[in-house]
């Protein structure tokens, strides 16, 4: 299994020196990826409340967010083999063929290591601010994949849907990776994994905030899913984002495993989490530490990183 880590390009550690550093030895250290998400907003009073605080504001980092693309574009030109992820970008906040555009350019600059992780939002705030309707933005979205898989294969695009058009037209130039770059969808729902199955490579789920059978039970409904559709169950990717909550010596450990929750714990606790993600076919791990004091140090993120990433191998 690959191991990769978020840049810390946003909170308060968003700095050009930081991300360079991350980066670069994120590369030397033999890590396989680095990983941006997108956040367009952070509403004073979200119409939609955020899932994951008690009172549904969103958590505080997401007030300063660097561009996705452009911190991966940037990065192309000083890397030389790491793989350069988003982990998201809601798609449907963005023109397909721009967004196309700018993957293609980002897999060109970094000599075919974009890897398109995409999602289709939930905040009514951002969808506002982007002037999209939030209605149908499911079938939005599948409309939305079979475009941008056009633009990046097709000679000659063209594209007639309900809510997309593109007249008969030349676009490029096309990306490195062939067919295209990969492209993964995050979500939980079953039309997320219908949606998969469908118009994608692979899922990028968020794992650790509820079991892991749970993961497990959606992974295999996904490659069954797969099944039905007549497609080859192992040829659907699965990348899992994760944000390891390390308790130093001096925090009170759960006193038994019942009472832990993943990716929690000792290096060696979360080490077992990260063999049980291992064991159901995730093929990529990614870890994340935004949300937590590790986050905020770029040396102890990186040793962190190395320790936990020796799991996966």
């Amino acid at each position: 299994m690959k191991a990769g880590m978020l840049l810390p390009h946003l909170g308060d550690s968003v700095t050009r020196d930081n991300i360079i550093y991350i980066a670069k030895e994120a590369e030397k250290e033999g890590l396989d990826s680095v990983w941006v998400l997108e956040r367009l907003l952070w509403p004073l009073k979200p119409q939609t409340p955020y899932v994951a605080t008690p009172d549904g504001t969103l958590p505080v980092e997401y007030q300063n967010v660097l561009d996705p693309l452009e911190t991966l574009t940037y990065l192309a030109g000083i890397t030389d083999k790491i793989s350069l992820g988003t982990c998201i970008i809601d798609m449907l906040f963005h023109n397909p063929v721009v967004l196309a555009r700018r993957f293609a350019t980002l897999d060109i600059l970094s000599r075919g290591r974009a890897i398109a992780g995409l999602g289709i939002g939930w905040s009514k705030d951002e969808y506002e601010v982007s002037g999209v309707p939030y209605k149908h933005r499911g079938e939005r979205a599948n409309e939305f994949l079979q475009v941008l898989k056009r633009i990046w294969t097709d000679e000659v695009v063209e594209f007639k849907g309900q809510f997309y058009s593109i007249p008969s037209s030349k676009i490029g130039p096309k990306p490195v990776q062939k067919p295209h770059p990969p492209i993964l969808l995050g979500g939980f729902s079953p039309n997320t994994l219908l949606r998969i199955v469908n118009y994608a490579d692979g899922w990028l789920p968020v794992a650790g905030f509820g079991p892991l059978e749970q993961l497990e039970q959606s992974i295999n409904g996904l490659r069954e899913g797969a099944r039905k559709a007549n497609k080859d169950p192992s040829k659907i990717r699965i990348f899992v984002m994760t944000y390891p909550n390390l308790l130093d010596s001096s925090s009170p450990a759960p006193s038994s495993e019942q009472q832990r929750s993943p990716m929690t714990g000792t290096t060696d606790q979360i080490g077992t989490d990260i063999d049980k993600i291992k064991s159901m076919g995730v093929e990529h791990i990614i870890f994340g530490y935004v949300f937590s004091p590790i986050g905020k140090d770029k040396n102890r993120m990186i040793e962190i990183t190395k320790q936990l990433a020796r799991f996966a191998k």
